[in-house]
């Protein structure tokens, strides 16, 4: 299986061609590429991100998290359609950590976002598969680019998972909104502080009918608990605001904000220096990646962990220094 070459493969400067003409079909069918593990694969998925690379990078990236129940897709969709209403064209990438344990389908998410799909101008892709956190990242990174070589100028990237996710999202987008719920106990339980610490907006979303007096008072509390925070480096100030995605109100305010938010940041530099932290760290995001790998591939590696756990087991190694020892066998086998 390892060195197996799918018979659809098509070359990589059909690929290239593809995307930056805006070909969906092909766009999709190259990303399935950028997914895949097979060794071809791997060397195809390079040739084809360095040949759209000069076309990437031309869009403003939106990390968008919130709480289970918030009605993400709803505001997602609602977003999306006013975001296209504006001349724009918008790609929407999930990270869903969850499902490589689950191996649960995210594409719900795509079925709930009905009228979005079904818009030219808007492009919808679930995770790419991974094993770890950093793998998914990566793909989902790689996809990103593809996405605005095709043409794509607004990329939306969504947490589907709860936990590490929102730090990978937040690592590769340029603002990251944070979408809440009023009249859920206390506001601010059940939202990590580092989270809060990421968020360059806090909508309260479903502010319709009766819960507009408590998201108000929502709004008043996440004022006050981002006040606590320092200063960003990015010299924008983090706003709170109330939205309906189901009414369509507020909608176009957090599309206002973003367009504030993308001005202080190329005045001030930040943008284009927070970008080229970002290619930093998705290298050694991809080096850590590729010796996890190498390591774990190993059958030199496989056959002496097997045996160690069993030592381990019967106490005849301690856990940190079986570690030490497997390093070091690795170590002398390169």
């Amino acid at each position: 299986m390892k060195n197996y070459k799918p018979k659809n493969r098509l070359s990589a400067q059909a690929y290239i061609d593809g995307i930056l003409k805006g070909d969906r079909v092909i766009l999709s069918r190259a990303i399935t590429v950028i997914e895949s593990q097979l060794e071809s694969d791997k060397n195809l998925a390079k040739e084809i991100i360095q040949g759209i690379l000069p076309a990437s990078g031309k869009s403003i990236r939106i990390g968008i998290t919130g709480v289970p129940g918030v009605g993400k897709s709803t505001f997602i969709e609602a977003f999306g359609k006013h975001i296209i209403s504006e001349g724009h064209q918008v790609a929407i990438l999930s990270i869903d950590p969850s499902s490589q344990r689950s191996k649960g389908s995210i594409l719900g998410d795509k079925t709930r976002m009905e009228e979005l799909a079904n818009r030219e101008e808007a492009y919808i892709r679930p995770s790419a598969s991974g094993d770890t956190l950093g793998g998914v990242a990566n793909k989902t990174g790689e996809t990103m680019l593809l996405c605005e070589a095709a043409g794509y100028d607004v990329i939306l990237i969504e947490t589907v998972g709860v936990g590490q996710s929102e730090t990978a999202v937040h690592g590769m987008t340029d603002f990251f909104l944070l979408l809440m719920l009023a009249g859920a106990g206390d506001e601010l339980q059940g939202i990590k502080k580092g989270i809060m610490e990421m968020a360059d907006m806090v909508v309260i979303n479903k502010a319709d009918g009766e819960n507009i007096k408590m998201s108000e008072m929502a709004k008043l509390q996440y004022q006050n608990a981002l006040h606590i925070f320092p200063q960003s480096e990015s010299g924008w100030t983090p706003v709170v605001s109330t939205a309906s995605a189901i009414k369509n109100i507020g909608i176009e305010t957090v599309w206002n904000e973003i367009k504030k938010f993308k001005k202080v940041v190329d005045e001030n530099g930040y943008f284009e220096k927070n970008r080229n932290y970002q290619k930093i760290q998705w290298m050694y995001n991809n080096i850590n990646e590729e010796l996890k790998s190498l390591f774990y591939k190993s059958p030199h590696i496989v056959q002496h962990l097997s045996k160690l756990e069993k030592d381990i087991l019967s106490s005849k190694i301690s856990p940190v220094k079986a570690s030490q020892k497997i390093i070091e066998e690795f170590k002398n086998s390169l």
